[in-house]
């Protein structure tokens, strides 16, 4: 869930005024540029992609002057994530917890992401001096220029984190708080001798114990993978800290990221220009008059919007608020639905450009087009499960309306073609080689606004800046997760566990099939813990190589751990897109939790068809 802040009763130690004013100028600093270097981001690629395919004269500048600017997108979306509260945080236990405890808890989490970035900002001032003798080959200009957006954004947030502190806790929360935090690093640095000769044991007890414990009273994920990280490295190696910054620089960096703004983007422009609504109309025509046929529009709406979006938010946000009012006049209970939408959410995160595959062609050094090709089958299996199940349990709550008319189900898919056409745009731009993932999302911007203005007749600018700001928090919490998650992977695999880890797994009894169902269970709890993204970052390096040597094809394995980690993504209680989808869906977790459970076991059959069955993944390779 969300990273929402936790206000705590009394007197805060800043006037709620001054911390007003302190705020907006923060937003002044962030919201602005970001958006501006998104705008720019768009308009270099699809510069470059025009200058390469119609001009046959590329522009060998763009993507290095893309790369720098996203790095600056990245870091201005992570300060405007955390001071929107919107950076990915567990949040069950907090939940949990009684009202007095849940303000002491917020003051301990804040203490320890002020902590975290303040000890980031020498480091990032190291890297950024040693990076300045660096002169990039196509601009000519020094790369700490580039690199200076980590130590700004790192400078930025511990800004956002201690106005938080200050203003949101009462003054005893805020100085026990800050006590306690420093009181624990100062423990950890005085406990070096006790610790250095633990060897891998170290590895428990930072990045289980102290992970564990940060994400469990709220901590953002990445703020608790980053303050672990660094209390691993200070405390039982030399290794200077400098090397958080440098391995967070080389996980936000790579290119084919930039396709993770644009691709979010993009799904909400989807539901801006109306082309989301064309779908749900056309399927509704098609299937509204069938028992459960609702349902099924809602399956099928969710695999092709999976498809175009590639955020699971933005897919369900553009599908349910067309579809379940009707849904709800036909008799449907609002859990079943909630339900429905999140077992749909799950089904669908195979659909390229799933921002979980882009991420694992990145972190694994998978085909990106093997895996746009090799994710719709497993989709299908999981789709075809899911309406199985719609029709036996719809017999009841929804009737069927009256079929529509020929012309009508004619006019409507006529309609939606131009809607229906993106996705297959889309992968078949990218698997054909005509595009790389991340310039496809531009000719798919493009192609939106032409399809809006022209056909759909939909445009609202003054939902334009909003969605690019939204579009910079979300981009700037996937890219810093990513950042940390990237550092503290090398840090695991630096302690040479990552060896062991492999002669592990290929210990483990029934060969093959024993290797995939320990790889589905161990997916499907860091899925509903720690989100796709950053439970591949982590283990898409170490369990991949395991899986090639043991014989599994790396593309059927990608989709196994996928589907896995979207069946924990949306299992309550820990799950995060459950509670999207309820909060999207309007019912509490409560009404839905009970119903859930049935569309999750469907889909779970549908992840060991999928292990079984490697063809379904690697058939069209």
């Amino acid at each position: 869930m969300n990273d929402t802040a936790l206000q705590a009763p009394g007197a805060t130690v800043v006037a709620p005024d001054v911390a007003g004013r302190l705020d907006r100028v923060l937003c002044l600093l962030t919201e602005p540029p970001a958006a501006v270097l998104l705008v720019v981001e768009m308009v270099l690629l699809s510069a470059g992609v025009t200058a390469r395919y119609v001009f046959h004269r590329p522009l060998v500048w763009s993507d290095e002057l893309a790369s720098a600017l996203f790095l600056w997108l990245a870091m201005f979306g992570a300060v405007i994530a955390l001071r929107r509260g919107e950076h990915m945080r567990l949040t069950a236990f907090v939940n949990f917890a009684p009202d007095w405890l849940r303000g002491w808890l917020g003051a301990l989490s804040a203490a320890i992401v002020l902590t975290c970035l303040l000890a980031l900002v020498l480091p990032a001032c190291t890297y950024m001096q040693e990076e300045w003798v660096v002169i990039t080959p196509a601009l000519g200009i020094h790369n700490g220029i580039r690199v200076a957006a980590i130590l700004v954004g790192v400078l930025l947030m511990a800004c956002v984190a201690a106005l938080r502190l200050l203003r949101d806790a009462t003054p005893p929360q805020a100085i026990l708080a800050i006590l306690l935090v420093v009181g624990a690093a100062a423990g950890i640095m005085l406990a070096q001798p006790v610790l250095e000769p633990l060897g891998n044991i170290n590895l428990a007890i930072f990045f289980i114990g102290l992970v564990s414990v940060g994400v469990c009273i709220g901590t953002p994920i990445a703020f608790a993978f980053g303050a672990a990280t660094l209390a691993y490295i200070a405390a039982t190696t030399d290794t200077e800290l400098y090397i958080v910054i440098n391995r967070m620089d080389e996980g936000m960096s790579e290119l084919i990221l930039l396709a993770v703004p644009l691709f979010i983007f993009l799904g909400l422009l989807i539901e801006m220009m109306g082309l989301a609504k064309a779908l749900v109309d056309c399927f509704a025509a098609l299937l509204g008059h069938i028992r459960g046929g609702l349902s099924y529009v809602l399956i099928a709406a969710m695999y092709l919007v999976s498809g175009i979006s590639g955020a699971k938010a933005a897919d369900m946000a553009a599908i349910a608020p067309s579809l379940f009012p009707d849904m709800k006049r036909r008799g449907a209970n609002p859990g079943e639905l909630v339900a429905q939408l999140a077992a749909s959410g799950a089904m669908s995160e195979t659909i390229p450009p799933s921002l979980v595959l882009i991420t694992i062609g990145v972190s694994a050094g998978v085909s990106i087009g093997g895996l746009f090709t090799g994710g719709l089958l497993p989709a299908a299996v999981g789709a075809v499960a899911m309406g199985a199940l719609c029709y036996f349990r719809s017999s009841k709550a929804d009737v069927g309306t009256k079929r529509a008319p020929a012309a009508v189900m004619l006019r409507r898919f006529v309609i939606a073609i131009p809607a229906i056409a993106l996705p297959f745009l889309i992968r078949g731009a990218v698997v054909k080689g005509v595009a790389t993932a991340t310039e496809v999302s531009t000719v798919g911007i493009l192609y939106t606004f032409v399809c809006g203005f022209l056909v759909y007749r939909q445009f609202d600018r003054r939902r334009l800046y909003p969605m690019l700001i939204a579009t910079a928090s979300l981009s700037g919490a996937i890219m810093l997760i990513i950042g940390m998650a990237t550092a503290m992977a090398w840090a695991i695999t630096q302690s040479g566990f990552s060896q062991t880890l492999v002669e592990m797994m290929l210990r483990i009894p029934g060969g093959r099939a024993g290797f995939m169902a320990v790889s589905i269970l161990v997916f499907a709890v860091l899925g509903s813990l720690l989100e796709g993204i950053p439970a591949m970052v982590l283990l898409g390096p170490l369990l991949f190589p395991a899986a090639r040597a043991i014989g599994i094809h790396e593309v059927q394995y990608a989709m196994v751990s996928v589907l896995s980690m979207g069946l924990g993504l949306f299992a309550p209680p820990f799950g995060i897109g459950y509670y999207f989808s309820c909060a999207i869906g309007g019912a509490s977790p409560d009404e839905a939790m009970g119903r859930v459970w049935a569309y999750l076991a469907v889909l779970l059959g549908a992840v060991i068809i999928v292990a079984i069955f490697p063809w379904l993944s690697i058939g069209f390779l």
